[in-house]
């Protein structure tokens, strides 16, 4: 009898040993736990809805039942936009909390600050907010991987633009000094061909208080394009700005900062027509997808569960489109939640239709090439909404 239970008492024991090799720290039968870093304070604040989404989202799937019969956890995170307190949060979150992994992230800085941390820890830094090339780099980082498509090829997309259609244009450029500002100016001024066409580029820093100054010296250069290569507080400065000193250039403006509600509205809708950016994601307070069935769902989503989302900011939608794809990682993953399979899933999603895409875009991921989303499409401000022009346009990360 005593052997017989001393058999059982083992063979329970390494089966459960079994079981638990299937996980990492930050799940067990019962729940997941993952964490993102964003600012809700600081000069990006209006980035910081993205945690709160990305937490609704799961709340709801959590309500549905979770994922594989587990809850989901999402602890959110304030870094105010501060690379040192990302570094901070970071290790608050997989060394005191012990998440599985740290998704949706927001910035090029903060989550630089991060990025070597992460991969010597072996901690997945998943689908973040932020459009550095630099995030796609598998052989040197492999545990970290972005979602939007990257600054350096919709940079490449306005100076093409440009090229083709205002050949002999005089072109002033505002950025932001750190790494997301110089990765946009940078491939733009190389696709150019000619960096005699740019007669001004002026830099802020994000502790500014405007950026009146350089937009005066982009006046008085005489540049007749205007690249605004800001993020949301400072673009929205930048356009009034030129609308009120009487500057009327074409305007470029970045993707990240297109925003209707968040930038447009307060820099005044009338300075922003004409204005033209890029997209890949549908917009819901646009009429020409009241209709669409993933904006319908994104709407009883946010009635429900984010009551406080904007259907004229790209982030509040972006957001419920990485929260969606995190989901299917998860689900796929089962019950071998490991980080190094849930980075093997990351890694090879092929034509993945993430809801909120424009039509013609899906994720594609491979192990050599960790870029999600590398298409958008033109689009124009006319007064009251963005109008897509042209083809969806793939570009390379």
């Amino acid at each position: 009898m005593l052997k017989t239970t001393t058999a059982l008492t083992l063979s329970l024991a390494l089966a459960t040993g079994a079981l638990a090799s299937n996980y990492d720290t930050g799940a067990t039968d019962d729940e997941i736990k993952f964490g993102v870093i964003v600012p809700l304070s600081g000069p990006a604040s209006a980035y910081g809805s993205t945690g709160p989404c990305i937490a609704s989202y799961f709340q709801m799937v959590n309500d549905k039942g979770g994922i594989n019969g587990r809850k989901i956890s999402v602890s959110v995170q304030d870094d105010g936009y501060n690379p040192a307190k990302t570094l901070e949060q970071a290790r608050r979150l997989v060394e005191r909390e012990g998440v599985l992994f740290i998704a949706g992230n927001i910035g090029t800085p903060t989550n630089s600050a991060i990025q070597r941390y992460m991969n010597q820890r072996k901690v997945p830094h998943l689908f973040l907010t932020t459009g550095a090339s630099k995030w796609d780099d598998p052989e040197s980082f492999p545990w970290t991987m972005p979602y939007i498509p990257s600054y350096a090829a919709e940079g490449r997309i306005y100076a093409k633009y440009i090229k083709e259609n205002m050949p002999g244009a005089k072109i002033g450029i505002l950025y932001q000094n750190d790494d997301f500002g110089r990765d946009y100016m940078e491939p733009f001024i190389e696709q150019l061909g000619d960096d005699s066409m740019v007669v001004s580029a002026v830099s802020y820093d994000t502790t500014a208080a405007t950026v009146d100054s350089q937009m005066s010296t982009l006046k008085e250069s005489g540049a007749d394009v205007f690249l605004n290569v800001a993020s949301p507080k400072f673009a929205a400065q930048a356009v009034r700005r030129a609308g009120e000193i009487g500057w009327n250039p074409t305007q470029f403006l970045v993707s990240i900062s297109n925003a209707k509600a968040a930038v447009l509205e307060p820099a005044g809708l009338d300075y922003a027509t004409g204005i033209i950016s890029t997209q890949y994601l549908k917009e819901p307070s646009n009429p020409a997808y009241a209709e669409d069935a993933d904006v319908k769902a994104w709407k009883e989503f946010k009635t429900e569960y984010f009551p406080k989302a904007s259907e004229g900011n790209w982030w509040d939608w972006s957001c419920y489109s990485a929260a969606y794809t995190i989901e299917h990682v998860l689900t796929q993953a089962g019950d071998e939640l490991t980080r190094e399979n849930l980075m093997q899933i990351a890694s090879n999603l092929e034509a993945f239709e993430a809801p909120m895409l424009l039509p013609g875009i899906t994720v594609n991921t491979a192990d050599d090439d960790f870029a999600p989303i590398e298409a958008m499409s033109l689009m124009e401000f006319d007064g009251k909404n963005w109008v897509l022009f042209g083809d969806v346009i793939t570009v390379d990360r």
